[in-house]
């Protein structure tokens, strides 16, 4: 019997990856503090997926799908967040253990405007998927 894959150090890898790029991270929301440039991502994961790598039911897949919110003052500066955060996702991520694909790029909506906050900022979710086995 095997245990379920710990989503914890895919997590860890993701973040580190982006703050690997010079980002503001923020888990769950804005980083604290939010920078003097208003620019930063934020990372939503997912519980993640176990499934079976084969007809032996040996259950060491993981399939963890992660949100990151670039935001920027401007069109132009959350769009650049967005290219640092591809930037920082294009490469295969190192999980202690574990063998990864590449992130896969899910993509997102177009970039949004957000009026009730003053001065307005830009934002852009864009969706991703990390697998791994060991």
């Amino acid at each position: 019997m095997t245990t379920p894959p710990d989503i914890g150090p895919h997590i860890t890898a993701v973040t580190e990856a982006l703050t690997g790029q010079g980002l503001a991270v923020g888990e769950g929301g804005a980083p604290a503090p939010v920078p003097a440039t208003g620019m930063y991502a934020a990372v939503y994961f997912d519980p993640g997926q176990v499934t079976a790598e084969s007809l032996a039911d040996r259950r060491t897949m993981l399939a963890l799908g992660f949100q990151v919110t670039c935001v920027g003052p401007t069109q132009t500066k959350c769009l650049w967040v967005a290219q640092r955060v591809r930037v920082a996702l294009f490469g295969r991520l190192t999980v202690a253990g574990r063998a990864t694909w590449r992130p896969e790029e899910l993509g997102g909506p177009p970039v949004q405007r957000d009026d009730e906050v003053s001065p307005p900022l830009f934002y852009l979710p864009v969706q991703y998927r990390l697998q791994s086995t060991s």
